[in-house]
């Protein structure tokens, strides 16, 4: 007679982790912070490249993406006082305290960018039209400022996720960071396709399709790489927010090629890429916090390494697990 699968359960009907106590701001976080990373590149293509539209809609969304963030991230921590009290410390072993770095480094150069647009509607004379003056050449250095600290804000996320240990974030620790850093420049490139006309979104598009490939490579393999651990990514509400966010990255990639002529396609086309970055990451905040509730995730890789000592034979690499922490 055969045996009944095991059924995985826990003590008293808990589960085997801690699951992480982050909520809805934090995905949102995940998102706002790869949206100001990369809408202040686009904005430094758009100023390195001559071309007015991109910058100015990359410097303002980045501010208001960065500003958003840094609400997020005071109401996950319950009091403003808390985000000072980071900064006490440096940690370069820890993602947090080195994100708190990152977002006060960016967060400053990003604004006095955005600030810096400002400069046309001041007066030509007199006290305000020597600040409009000194404007422009502060807000290009600031610009670069943040464009070159952006790479780190966008993927610092990536590597948060992964040092918790939650499974299904952590064993997926080589993808997170490309599949965030792909996220930020196909959210970027979905701002300059919507705010720039046709004619000055060429970098855009070119944004567009780099990210597409990152964020599109680094989904299917945490789909499919991690054996048992990629179940989360693939059932659920995960699941069914990965695969939208694929259909609308292969839309507005479509679109924003097809439609190079077309104003309206080129907005559209911005606008499936902007909701297939907020797909994507919500996708993978949920994957990872069902992968904490279920025992499964847990018990069945820790048991394959246990029989991997016994035997000498390490596990098959499409069922490795994270080390436990």
């Amino acid at each position: 007679m055969r045996v009944p699968e095991a059924e995985f359960t826990s003590y008293y009907g808990r589960p085997v982790l801690k699951g992480p106590v982050w909520k809805w701001d934090i995905a949102a976080y995940l998102f706002t912070g790869g949206l100001a990373a990369g809408s202040s590149l686009l904005a430094a293509g758009g100023q390195l490249t001559g071309r007015p539209a991109l910058r100015r809609a990359g410097r303002v969304t980045s501010l208001a993406a960065v500003t958003a963030s840094a609400v997020f991230l005071v109401k996950d921590l319950g009091r403003p006082a808390r985000f000072h009290h980071m900064l006490r410390v440096a940690k370069l072993t820890s993602p947090m305290s080195v994100g708190t770095w990152i977002l006060t480094a960016f967060g400053p150069a990003a604004g006095v960018a955005a600030i810096a647009e400002s400069a046309g509607w001041l007066p030509r004379h007199g006290p305000l039209g020597m600040v409009g003056r000194v404007l422009p050449p502060v807000g290009n250095v600031a610009g670069l400022v943040a464009a070159g600290t952006a790479p780190a804000l966008a993927t610092y996320t990536g590597v948060l996720l992964a040092d918790t240990a939650v499974p299904s974030w952590h064993e997926a620790y080589p993808e997170l960071p490309v599949i965030f850093a792909g996220s930020a420049l196909a959210s970027g490139a979905g701002v300059g396709l919507l705010a720039a006309p046709p004619a000055e979104a060429g970098p855009a598009r070119r944004m567009a399709v780099a990210g597409a490939a990152l964020e599109l490579w680094g989904a299917h393999r945490v789909e499919t790489r991690l054996g048992l651990l990629s179940e989360p990514y693939r059932l659920g509400r995960p699941g069914r927010l990965l695969r939208a966010g694929r259909l609308l990255t292969a839309a507005g990639v479509t679109g924003a090629l097809l439609g190079r002529r077309s104003r309206v396609v080129g907005a559209l086309s911005g606008v499936a890429l902007l909701a297939a970055s907020v797909a994507t990451r919500f996708g993978i905040f949920h994957g990872g916090v069902a992968s904490a509730r279920d025992p499964r995730y847990t018990v069945v890789p820790q048991r394959e390494r246990v029989n991997a000592r016994r035997t000498g034979v390490n596990p098959s690499p499409d069922r490795a697990a994270p080390p436990a922490l």
